[in-house]
């Protein structure tokens, strides 16, 4: 790969190199993250586990994966470190072998803190990298990346089922290469890292500015708004991802290969849109993508319950392009409201995220269990409609 040094960077271009980088980076982060609960049926039965000590593995992942990005974001825009990506994929690395040869429950909770930990050091500053990369078209830039962590998120659990399952828990150390090759890679993004931080102390570029003529309380207002979103977002994400086959096989009676085939197409759209979001909000403005991500999507939120199959389908692809585009354009809006504090804006964005994606998914089998699975895509059909809640945003100019 051709070295990319500060002396020939024009700040104005899209550095793709680093982008596709930081993106197979990403990828290889979720791609480890995921494996944790696609392990819990090897754990319980191995350790004979109860349901609430599951809870607790769950819990403190949780904890250190979501809760604490933030506060690692507060950090790093404070003192950023170069090598801090490195140093987190090396936490998650240490985990995995831990994990492997783990023999009582206090080391798996050990094993799952530190690949949580890994987590946490990881977005923020790779949220960071991303912008600095982005040549001004940072919705298109922060989408690239999120991709990638969407593609090692679906791909993490079919890996454990093919090698984790069928032969034991010692092979989760086979992990531990995904995150020794992305140490390697992170090193070397580290370097051009190291490179642009000296560049930007050096010299101001206008074209990265933007003037926020907001009060503190109106920019806490504009976070608040932009969470209220997410939630409404990935609580709805949660109910597809992991209920959508069950509904398809409930009320349709597909096989569980079919509707396994049909969630793969969800999710294939949801990755088309996560990038086509990130664009289009580079174009057009980032409020009007959340308006039309978030509302958008609730026509056709509201109708799938009561379809045929094929339009069930149908329906279902366009809230995936639809619904996807907007976490991108949310991320980008609130650190323009924020231009100094990216970490500390990742780092909450990200944990709220992953935050979310778990209670929600909780919540919601808990419902389906006391009612059925149709009435939890009937309830869940109204969230989109938060995106109503858009029009309290401040429009921003560069």
């Amino acid at each position: 790969m051709e070295n990319i040094n500060t002396k020939t960077i024009d700040t104005n271009k899209i550095v793709y190199p680093i982008l596709f980088m930081i993106s197979f980076s990403h990828f290889l982060n979720d791609l480890i993250q995921s494996t944790i609960p696609s392990l819990y049926p090897i754990l319980k039965g191995e350790f004979r586990l109860s349901f609430a000590q599951i809870g607790i593995i769950t819990l403190v992942f949780q904890l250190t994966a979501s809760i604490l990005q933030p506060f690692v974001g507060i950090y790093t825009d404070k003192k950023p470190n170069p090598r801090s990506l490195a140093i987190g994929m090396g936490l998650s690395m240490t985990g995995l072998l831990l994990l492997s040869a783990a023999h009582q429950y206090y080391v798996i909770l050990i094993s799952v803190a530190l690949i949580g930990m890994g987590s946490s050091v990881f977005h923020p500053e790779a949220s960071r990298v991303a912008q600095l990369a982005s040549g001004g078209q940072k919705g298109l830039a922060q989408s690239i990346f999120q991709v990638g962590g969407n593609s090692g998120s679906a791909i993490g659990p079919l890996l454990v089922a093919l090698i984790i399952l069928p032969l034991g828990q010692g092979y989760v150390g086979l992990f531990a290469i995904a995150a020794f090759i992305g140490i390697i890679v992170l090193w070397r993004i580290g370097n051009w890292y190291a490179e642009r931080l000296s560049l930007k102390k050096s010299a101001k570029h206008p074209s990265d500015v933007i003037h926020i003529n907001l009060s503190k309380k109106k920019v806490i207002f504009s976070i608040t708004i932009l969470l209220a979103l997410v939630f409404s977002k990935y609580i709805y994400l949660a109910s597809m991802t992991n209920y959508f086959t069950f509904f398809l096989i409930d009320k349709f009676h597909l096989s569980v290969h079919d509707s396994q085939l049909c969630l793969f197409m969800f999710l294939a759209a949801v990755a088309v849109g996560t990038i086509l979001g990130g664009k289009l909000g580079d174009k057009y403005g980032r409020k009007k993508i959340i308006w039309i991500s978030i509302l958008g999507a609730a026509p056709f939120t509201l109708c799938l319950p009561y379809l045929s199959l094929f339009w069930t389908i149908v329906f279902a692809v366009l809230i995936g392009l639809i619904i996807a585009s907007a976490f991108s354009a949310i991320l980008v809006y609130a650190t323009d409201l924020m231009p100094n504090k990216i970490g500390l804006v990742a780092g909450l964005f990200f944990g709220f995220m992953f935050g979310m994606g778990g209670i929600g998914s909780a919540v919601l089998g808990a419902v389906a269990d006391d009612t059925s699975i149709e009435y939890v895509f009937k309830i869940c059909a109204f969230l989109p409609l938060m995106g109503i809640i858009t029009a309290f945003l401040p429009n921003l100019k560069k």
